[in-house]
């Protein structure tokens, strides 16, 4: 008999073809590793997919569904940062560890593996400045946090490469991967693998919603408690502002707060962010996968919802412990579709680590300022991050005090800008932009060294044409357009 026909399934009845083929499928596929343990870990991983297949076609066959008459903002349990006491003990670090999630690739930004092995500033990576921030808060205040980093299959390998240099550095650096589950075919629900061994095109890591789950079945969970950690804080590792909040961690410990998750204030990029809603009075996440196309432009809109999360989340471990022996945690689906390289439409399904605020006592949101989300999604991101709006003091990118806007400005790069490569090709070097409001850079454009941009610029460079800006210029409010090499006289 299969090993997974042996495993305890979920208590659901499974009443439809698709669900029992599901199951022969995964039996299949575990019966494909040949070693015992390695299959035992991949049996438990199947079977945590098969518990949310389950759900996934309930789900299609009329379960729960949020009615939006019942949704409203979660004002009540959001917390302004400033309201939060400032005094501190210092002590509690002791009882803290750092989780960055650290499982997706730079293909939308033009990279081959892990996007936190990018260069940032001063070749130094994502991961680089993270373990810089960790050491320099326990080497100043005496204390020992350790960092964890989750990756998937897709970044594992990129990620011990870059660690391998801090083998003998005190600070302890633990790694483990999140979960690796099968895609699934559209037309007929089953698993696109036919082996566990087939290529990584077949699979995938489901979301950050996976940490849970991850945690328990790696160990991790129970060695941080068995290390007298009490507390978690997990961020994206492509977020340059998550760093260590004492002040959050001590509301945490004084509030006696299981879960918080900190958000910030809505601009026009945050608009399809997930955020925090009142549902029958739980607090719950709301993410733009599950409105309703007719609500889509209310939940964009500021009038309704005026925050979005961060995924800088605070967790209380024991009470996680207590939530995974009670059966776990059922997140909210999110049905994500892809198209192939072949051509085939896939369904990859997926949750995220913040709708977990609902299975933990007190949970609530934090709305901190946004110098704490600060994430390089694309190359525009990466140009604000390089340049003199912020200076780097121990792995944390510090504002600029020569700035009078607290707001950083609005940048916007074109299709030609949209690799890394592209962006790295077309800037000889990074402007000095502390003073800038706005950028917008379209075409084929090119940025000399010791550039000077100020106020609104835009440079606008029509198809077929091209515009250099040349080393040393100084652009102050400036519309450039045309086919031309600005020279300043």
């Amino acid at each position: 008999m299969p090993l997974f026909k042996y495993r305890r399934l979920p208590r659901r009845k499974l009443s439809s073809k698709q669900g029992k083929s599901m199951q022969d499928e995964l039996a299949r596929l575990v019966e494909s590793v040949a070693e015992t343990a390695p299959r035992k870990a991949f049996d438990a991983e199947m079977q945590s997919f098969f518990q949310l297949f389950t759900r996934y076609l309930a789900d299609k066959s009329g379960g729960e569904k949020l009615d939006w008459n019942c949704i409203k903002s979660a004002e009540r349990n959001i917390v302004p940062y400033d309201s939060i006491s400032s005094v501190v003990d210092h002590a509690l670090l002791e009882k803290l560890a750092v989780l960055k999630v650290n499982g997706g690739l730079g293909t939308s930004m033009g990279m081959i593996g892990a996007k936190s092995a990018l260069e940032v500033r001063n070749e130094m990576s994502f991961l680089d400045l993270t373990v810089q921030q960790i050491e320099h808060l326990n080497k100043s205040l005496n204390v020992d946090v350790p960092l964890i980093l989750m990756t998937s299959f897709n970044t594992h390998s990129d990620t011990l490469r870059i660690i391998k240099k801090y083998a003998n550095n005190q600070l302890r650096i633990t790694t483990f991967n999140q979960s690796r589950y099968p895609r699934i075919s559209k037309d007929s629900l089953t698993p696109c693998p036919k082996s566990a061994d087939d290529e990584h095109s077949a699979w995938y890591p489901p979301g950050h919603g996976d940490l849970y789950n991850a945690l328990l079945h790696s160990g991790v969970l129970d060695q941080l408690l068995a290390d007298g950690k009490d507390y978690l804080f997990v961020s994206n590792s492509d977020n340059l502002g998550a760093v260590v909040d004492q002040r959050i961690l001590q509301h945490m410990a004084d509030t006696n707060a299981e879960f918080i998750m900190e958000v910030t204030d809505k601009t026009k990029a945050d608009v399809k962010g997930g955020t925090l809603i009142d549902y029958n009075g739980s607090t719950r996440l709301l993410e733009i996968a599950q409105v309703p196309p007719e609500y889509t432009d209310e939940f964009k809109s500021v009038r309704k919802f005026k925050i979005f999360n961060t995924n800088n989340l605070w967790i209380d471990l024991k009470a996680l412990k207590r939530n995974m022996l009670n059966g776990g945690m059922d997140l909210d689906i999110i049905v994500n579709h892809k198209i192939t390289d072949n051509g085939d439409a896939v369904i990859q399904l997926e949750t995220a680590a913040g709708a977990a605020i609902r299975h933990f006592n007190n949970a609530l949101g934090i709305n901190v300022p946004r110098r704490r989300f600060l994430p390089v999604k694309n190359c525009s991101d990466l140009l604000l991050v390089r340049s003199d709006v912020y200076s780097l003091e121990h792995g944390q990118l510090v504002p600029n005090p020569s700035r009078m806007f607290s707001a950083t400005p609005v940048i916007q790069l074109g299709d030609h800008f949209k690799k890394v490569q592209q962006f790295l090709k077309r800037f000889k070097g990074i402007p000095s932009i502390v003073e800038l409001d706005l950028l917008t850079i379209v075409g084929d454009v090119y940025i000399g060294r010791n550039v000077t941009l100020r106020g609104t610029v835009i440079i606008l460079a029509n198809e077929g044409q091209r515009i250099t800006i040349p080393d040393g210029a100084v652009l102050v409010d400036r519309l450039v357009n045309g086919n031309l090499t600005v020279i300043e006289l």
